[in-house]
């Protein structure tokens, strides 16, 4: 028991430490404000889909912490300490700590990879209610407009956490396709494939679509900030390299198609 303590408690410091590093890696930072990150939830995600929820929300407690000295200087524009509060509970407390909802759907979902992106679509959208919640409040008047401040907030605020909420979900469905995160030490996830190669096939095959869906993801969202209001401007999708995104998606989908297949040969062959 003591052992299974400490391998918890150093696997749960590893994934906050890559969590920080990963909301460090931008993968597009918009003209008004807002990131889109390298997936910097799912480490999170996963040690609630490891240890359950009450874990997963002692995680994600830290990691929230750690995101409010990151973004300490934000508290700057506070307006008064009522406010300062407010940005701390709303903006870093509470939207980072309910990650560690993730795996909440585990025991109702017995398909593991349909329950991750269940359970990273939820704590997703409680982060981005999170965000809504302190734009059109502590911070109307300041950098969100004091008029129709809760529409602005809920634009602003889907101009990142939309593609983000996409890059989690397509990798935390890959990771949990691809490992069981159940067992006391992580492995290979339970299939009918027979062989470690027709597995790690199988997971690159899935990886194709993910890796085409995240950058599909960020080529789509990234220019669609207005840069002088920063709202959701959808009228700005002609700045989207569209010929570009289908050679992405086709690449993705054709990957995904032979490692399948390839897979597949493999399986047949391993069990002749």
């Amino acid at each position: 028991m003591k052992k299974k303590r400490v391998l918890m408690l150093t696997e749960t410091a590893i994934l906050i430490a890559l969590a920080t590093v990963l909301s460090m890696v931008k993968l597009f930072d918009l003209p008004y404000g807002g990131s889109i990150t390298a997936f910097s939830m799912v480490p999170i995600m996963v040690v609630a889909f490891r240890y359950g929820t009450k874990w997963g929300l002692l995680a994600g407690f830290v990691n929230s912490l750690i995101q409010l000295l990151l973004g300490a200087n934000n508290l700057s524009y506070a307006t008064s300490p009522a406010a300062a509060v407010a940005i701390i509970m709303f903006d870093y407390v509470l939207a980072f700590s309910f990650i560690g909802l993730a795996g909440v759907f585990s025991k109702v979902i017995k398909d593991k990879p349909i329950s991750a992106v269940a359970g990273a679509t939820l704590v997703c959208a409680i982060r981005y209610i999170s965000h809504v919640i302190s734009g059109c409040t502590v911070w109307a008047g300041i950098s969100i407009p004091t008029t129709a401040a809760l529409l602005y907030s809920l634009s602003y605020n889907a101009t990142y956490m939309i593609p983000e909420t996409i890059i989690s979900v397509a990798v935390a469905y890959w990771l949990c396709s691809s490992l069981d995160f159940t067992t006391d030490t992580i492995s290979r996830a339970k299939k009918t494939t027979s062989s470690a190669l027709t597995a790690a096939l199988s997971s690159i095959s899935v990886l194709s679509i993910a890796v085409a869906v995240i950058v599909d993801a960020v080529m789509v969202f990234s220019p669609l900030q207005n840069a002088e209001s920063g709202e959701l401007d959808f009228s700005l999708i002609s700045n989207v390299n569209l010929p570009l995104i289908g050679i992405v998606s086709a690449v993705g989908v054709v990957l995904c198609i032979v490692f399948a297949v390839v897979a597949k040969l493999t399986k047949k062959k391993t069990n002749a």
